[in-house]
């Protein structure tokens, strides 16, 4: 009985994991935009440090951005590096999430404000997470 449950949430973590690769693999960064994300990559871990420390953002959001800062110092990924394209773009997606969630309940002035890096960096950034605003 315990076996029989065991191998049916193996399976189960399985299959969502076969079902993650797949939806990751549709929705990958294409052409140059997995190149421009790992180019403004040292600027937009700097905002999520800055965000995450500034205490006039809502609780929710600074700990949703303590939790992505803890998720991509884990050594351990989703999608395992060593896949092509896919180890790192899953990285990508999960900032996308979290940042476009911040933009929605602390606004892209936010994010705006504690931006590191250029002009350009940012245009950068609003194009790869789909956020909109006056840039």
């Amino acid at each position: 009985m315990v076996w029989d449950i065991l191998i049916g949430v193996l399976i189960a973590v399985a299959a969502t994991w076969i079902v993650l690769i797949i939806g990751l693999a549709v929705v990958r960064p294409k052409g140059s935009l997995l190149t421009e994300a790992l180019r403004i990559l040292p600027d937009l871990l700097r905002l999520l440090r800055r965000l995450a420390a500034d205490r006039t953002l809502p609780r929710g959001v600074r700990i949703r951005l303590g939790l992505l800062l803890a998720y991509l110092a884990f050594p351990i990924d989703l999608i395992p590096d060593f896949i092509p394209i896919l180890g790192y773009a899953d990285d990508a997606i999960v900032v996308t999430f979290v940042l476009r969630g911040v933009v929605r309940r602390a606004s892209l002035e936010a994010v705006r404000r504690h931006w590191p890096g250029s002009d350009d960096g940012f245009i950068t950034l609003c194009r790869l997470t789909g956020l909109t605003g006056d840039h």
